[in-house]
């Protein structure tokens, strides 16, 4: 009986992602008989019908979609088992594939990055912006170490350790032409004209609940899926913005407003795959993070 070998896990994954044997082929950079014949090999070796090659789309069978996640966890293993081989504890070298949610990108990830850089040159980093739900996903799969986002339920296997508090406010530029009360009544926003990110963000969904909560109404002159876009409008404008307040640490063009009532705040976790291997850039990166979010004064979560 033919062994069953690594490639014929990674062929069997490709072609269950694609539905396809001639694309799932192109992405492997074989030939699609050759393909075809290794996953044979794999159905003969373990004695079962792993594919449905009879619609459109190939798809798995059910002992196939069973197999398949096993593989899938196998292959994600043994990439931690070789990353752990070679992770080098002095520092000298190594990698490490963070995820965060956008707001994150405005005031938290160039300070960590450049501390990281001073401290660890030699450590490479992967960072990538993601939604909390494909953070989450994403960590599970192996495919990030970490992920810097907010606490509430998370997924099943997944560990969070509470970062600080994070406060929203009214944001207006520093030379903003009409002044504004501090802090400002929510009555008053009636008055102003907002640019808001838009409602495919996380932080959208907090700022529109305060402002029903609170039976205010503010006029919503421009949408972005930019932080950064924000930011440059704000400051060039006499527009008002609703962000993390901590922004304007490291922007000195703008300026937090308070509101009265305040507007809710959230607790920021670094969250990790129970279990997984935890190599000297991730431990050293996990270090170096509390540190700053204390070096810069940030509300300790409770």
């Amino acid at each position: 009986m033919a062994s069953v070998e690594l490639r014929h896990l990674r062929y069997l994954l490709a072609v269950a992602e694609q539905g396809n044997f001639t694309r799932a082929a192109e992405e492997l950079h074989i030939s699609q008989p050759t393909l075809s014949q290794q996953v044979k090999q794999l159905e003969k070796a373990l004695g079962v019908q792993l594919l449905d090659r009879t619609g459109r789309t190939v798809r798995l069978t059910d002992a196939g979609a069973v197999y398949a996640d096993h593989a899938r966890r196998a292959l994600r293993d043994l990439s931690a088992a070789e990353r752990a081989v070679h992770d080098v504890q002095d520092l000298t070298r190594g990698h490490l594939r963070l995820g965060v949610t956008p707001t994150f990108t405005a005031y938290l990830v160039g300070p960590l990055t450049a501390e990281l850089h001073t401290r660890h040159p030699g450590v490479g980093l992967t960072l990538t912006e993601l939604t909390q739900d494909r953070i989450e996903t994403a960590l599970l799969a192996d495919e990030l170490d970490l992920g810097i986002a907010f606490a509430g339920p998370h997924l099943p296997g997944l560990a969070a350790t509470a970062l600080f508090v994070e406060t929203l406010s009214l944001v207006a530029g520093a030379e903003r032409t009409r002044p504004m009360p501090d802090p400002l009544p929510v009555d008053a926003l009636r008055h102003e004209q907002l640019a808001l990110l838009t409602g495919d963000f996380a932080t959208r969904g907090h700022i529109d609940e305060y402002f029903a909560a609170h039976r205010s109404t503010p006029r919503i002159s421009v949408e972005a899926n930019s932080v950064q876009a924000l930011a440059e409008i704000v400051r060039r404008t006499d527009l008002a913005t609703v962000l993390p307040d901590a922004i304007t640490d490291d922007h000195p063009h703008l300026r937090p407003v308070p509101l009265d009532p305040p507007l809710p705040t959230r607790t920021v976790t670094l969250l990790h795959r129970e279990g997984a291997y935890r190599s000297a850039a991730n431990r050293a990166f996990t270090r170096l993070t509390h540190e700053l979010v204390r070096a810069r004064g940030y509300a300790a979560a409770e």
